[in-house]
Order: C-alpha cells, then structure tokens, then sequence
C-alpha cells in the first residue's frame, strides 16, 4: 500500500493539515506526525539540546514537541518501518514565496524529506485569515498523485503556493522570486518601560519578476517551483577562482596562539 507521511509547521489543530489527512488518505495509507504547537517561521531547526516526547493520538497521529524536521527524523526513522511513498507538508496558513522559504518550516519538512531521498512536496495558501481551503485539496491530491505516478528529480522538492481567491487562473511552473520585509522589526515598551523588539509584520518588498512564484500567485496561479538542497551559485564558483583568485592565495603561517603568532 502507498505510505504517505504528512507533517507541518501550525502545530496539529491546524486546518490545513487535517484538509491533508481528509484529500491524500483516497490515494493511499496517510501518517501524521505534527509539532503538538505552531512552529511558524521556525526553519530547518533539528532540536538538540533536550529530548522530545512522540505522543500517539489516534491510529496513524503522533504528535512531537519539537519542530518540522524534528517530525520528519522521528517519523522516518521509528514511526515508520519503512520509507513513505511520498512525504506532503502543509497546508500552510500563508504563503511561503521568495524569500519565505529560508524561514519556512514548512519548506523545510520538506526538505528534510528530500534529504532522505523521500518524494516530498512543502503545500501553502496565499491569502490573510480566515483561511478557505476549498480549492486546495484537490489540487494537492491531483499533485500528490502526478509525483507517486512519476517521482520527483534527484534532490529536488516541490514547492507549492495556492492562491485563496477564487478563481484560480491555472498553474505555473516558476522559480524562487524575492519577498523582503521592510520594517518588521517593532519597537515596544513592557509594563516596567522597557524596550522589547516584535519581530513580524511589515510591509513585504516584492520582487515580482518574469517567471517568479511571487508573480504567479499575486496573479491568481498556482505556482510550483522545484526547489533543490544544493545551495551553490555554481556562477560564483569561477569568481571566487579567477576574479578573487582565492585558490593561490597564500595563507599566512599558523602560529601556537589563535590569532596565529
């Protein structure tokens, strides 16, 4: 039977992952192992520094007190007897677009799947609260299915965003645009006058270009975007050899002290 493995990063109340549970189990058997919290924003964060608790909640639900990748580990190395067919991550409130995805644990569940050599697709809703997620079920069960169909390339994940707003244009296939925020950082003063930072919010800077995620969606498609684990700027290489000529560079002798002399 087709093994599908579904985790995310808003914790396991979240609506989105039980629109996962509900539209992938017609496609095989489905296993959930979700943060028992909102881990938003949390990355690729492998907790190391304590153990965690695995909590079984129903046949096929666990839930972790740890983050996206922490799920992914525990689920492919002692929930699972063997590697699942594919691995969905999502569905997550908001998007995860340009420059997002550095931050996303969503993306990174993802990730960590790949990292494994498991299919693995990292599934987000473009929109603001209250999140509808009517159109996206059957999207990510039809996507779902091309990928056990088909498999993914080699270190490679799918990364997909789903407009909110109805109706949806089609798909696209797009690469990484960029999504900066401007003035995220808030200043706040706690009931004692002190000075305390909200990091959030903002106004997003948008690079909206030909071909880019961020154009695809702002435009009402769906956009999938291969992401792949090498992080080269493979361009860079000939730069850092010729231009910067670092491979002749003589370093200076190494002394018994730490700054060398």
């Amino acid at each position: 039977m087709t093994t599908i493995l579904i985790t995310n990063d808003d914790g396991i109340h979240s609506r989105g992952l039980e629109v996962l549970q509900k539209t992938l189990a017609i496609l095989g058997r489905v296993v959930t192992v979700a943060p028992d919290r909102d881990n938003s924003a949390i990355a690729h964060a492998l907790t190391m520094n304590r153990p965690l608790c695995l909590t079984r909640r129903a046949e096929d639900v666990f839930t972790l007190d740890g983050t996206p990748t922490d799920c992914v580990a525990i689920a492919l190395s002692k929930v699972l007897d063997a590697p699942p067919d594919l691995l969905v991550s999502g569905i997550n409130n908001g998007a995860n677009i340009g420059d997002d995805i550095s931050y996303s644990g969503t993306v990174s569940a993802a990730i960590e799947g790949t990292m494994y050599s498991v299919p693995s697709m990292a599934v987000s809703l473009v929109g603001t609260p209250p999140f509808s997620f009517a159109a996206a079920g059957p999207i990510v069960r039809d996507l779902a299915g091309r990928i056990l169909d088909y498999g993914l390339p080699a270190d490679t994940l799918m990364n997909v965003n789903i407009p909110q707003q109805r109706p949806i244009k089609g798909l696209r296939v797009t690469r990484q645009g960029r999504r900066i925020w401007k003035q995220a950082v808030q200043e706040v003063h706690d009931p004692w006058g002190r000075l305390r930072f909200w990091i959030g919010g903002g106004t997003p800077l948008l690079d909206a270009g030909k071909d880019t995620d961020v154009d695809a969606v702002h435009n009402g498609y769906v956009s999938v975007t291969p992401i792949h684990l090498d992080l080269t700027n493979h361009e860079g290489i000939s730069y850092f050899r010729e231009d910067l000529d670092l491979e002749s560079w003589l370093l200076p002798p190494t002394g018994d002290s730490e700054t060398g002399e």
